[in-house]
């Protein structure tokens, strides 16, 4: 058989549906400058979909830094992989930086936060050792799972009492391959809002012989006193082993980085195969992702913006009868009962009708019968778009729950 057409007749759970999909539920274009409005299809529309958390995108600051630094380095510098000729001492400076940001010894700069994550589980584990993990957990994890060559147990989503059983199993197995246990959850999950039950898994520390990794993408610059994560919110930054954090949310860049003892982090910059055969993260990304880092210390108000507008939204979904599920981050998912041509419908009137803009999420990333608008507030949205967005979602619930939106096809392939 011909490797194209075994795949051109498997599009995937997704893909079947790119010809009524494509261009406006997937790969949709929103154009102009980033912010809180933007044009999509012709038309300014109330966005909720960008991780800007904090608005450092368009930041004045933020854009001079990159601006400046794109004039002086250009994209290319540096040549090469870290190891080999791409070391300079701005790469240094800004993984000392976030290391003592999340109160660990060491950092190491990462091109990607998706690659970053599948090469530190790659190189942390081998095939004697036992990985645990959140059932929920990011598809990076997953592909980064998939390499491993010994056992893995899942443990269902936030279930500390199932995460003990798999510890005994995990601890009952090594004591036969000689391997260690290697936990791995998140700090706050991106599609529901929830936060990984930090403390109670580093307490199961007192039972158990572990590491533990956290994906702290979304809780990075937005969780904790500081802004230093999830585990400075519960107050286990110590208990953490391993802590992942990216630049693509609260940071509004590219790159990513893993922060853990010095000699760790030694052992991954020597082990990580993405990183040593990939070339180094340029230096405008280096140096604006220090300015960046710099804003979020020195300016709390961002952060306390950003939970105003989350804390009013979620709290006026909630009086209006929406179920926002356990969220408690900024990520503010509404979950709805509906099939996919209801979730299609309704989100195209919510776009052409009411110029919102937000994620729409149906089966098979989630169970059949249910619809997710995810919602992603930031520090330079305003009461004001609030207030706005909540009167709209009424609106679409009431046709939802009227059956409005079941025409039995998708309005937009019309």
């Amino acid at each position: 058989m011909d490797i194209f057409d075994k795949v051109l007749k498997k599009m995937g759970p997704i893909g079947q549906f790119a010809s009524q999909i494509h261009g406006y539920f997937a790969f949709p274009k929103l154009e102009g400058e980033i912010s809180p409005r933007m044009v999509f299809q012709g038309k300014e529309r109330l966005v909720w979909s960008l991780n800007n958390y904090l608005g450092l995108a368009n930041h004045p600051e933020v854009r001079k830094a990159d601006a400046e630094a794109s004039a002086r380095y250009g994209l290319a510098s540096p040549m090469g992989a870290r190891m080999m000729s791409g070391q300079t001492d701005m790469h240094e400076q800004l993984e000392r930086e976030l290391a003592a940001f999340v109160g660990k010894e060491a950092a190491y700069l990462l091109n990607y936060g998706y690659q970053g994550m599948v090469s530190v589980i790659d190189a942390l584990l081998d095939r004697n050792d036992v990985v645990v993990y959140d059932s929920e957990s990011h598809a990076c994890i997953i592909d980064g799972l998939r390499m491993h060559m010994g056992k893995r147990f899942v443990f269902p989503h936030n279930n500390m009492a199932s995460l003990r059983k798999q510890l005994e199993r995990a601890e009952t197995l090594t004591k036969q391959t000689g391997g260690g246990i290697l936990v791995i959850t998140e700090g706050v999950f991106g599609m529901s809002g929830d936060l990984g039950r930090l403390d109670e898994i580093v307490a199961l520390k007192k039972d158990f012989n572990f590491r533990l990794v956290v994906d702290d993408a979304h809780g990075f610059g937005t969780m904790g006193a500081t802004g230093a994560g999830v585990a400075e919110h519960f107050g286990v930054s110590d208990g953490v082993d391993v802590y992942f954090g990216t630049f693509a949310k609260a940071m509004a860049s590219i790159g990513a980085f893993v922060a853990a003892p010095k000699d760790i982090i030694m052992y991954l910059m020597y082990n990580m195969r993405s990183q040593v055969y990939a070339k180094s993260l340029p230096m405008p990304l280096v140096v604006g992702a220090l300015k960046r880092l710099d804003l979020v210390k020195k300016h709390p108000e961002l952060r306390e913006k950003l939970w105003i507008i989350a804390n009013t939204l979620q709290q006026g979904l909630i009086s209006r009868g929406f179920n926002i599920g356990n969220t408690q981050s900024a990520v503010t998912p509404v979950y709805m009962n509906g099939d996919p041509v209801e979730a299609g419908n309704l989100a195209y009137d919510m776009r052409e009708n009411f110029n919102v803009f937000c994620s729409v999420v149906v089966y098979p990333v989630v169970p059949k019968g249910v619809i997710i608008l995810r919602l992603i507030p930031t520090a330079v949205h305003t009461l004001e778009d609030v207030d706005y967005t909540l009167y709209a979602f009424s609106q679409i619930k009431e046709k939802l729950d009227n059956g409005v939106y079941d025409t039995g096809k998708f309005v937009i392939a019309s």
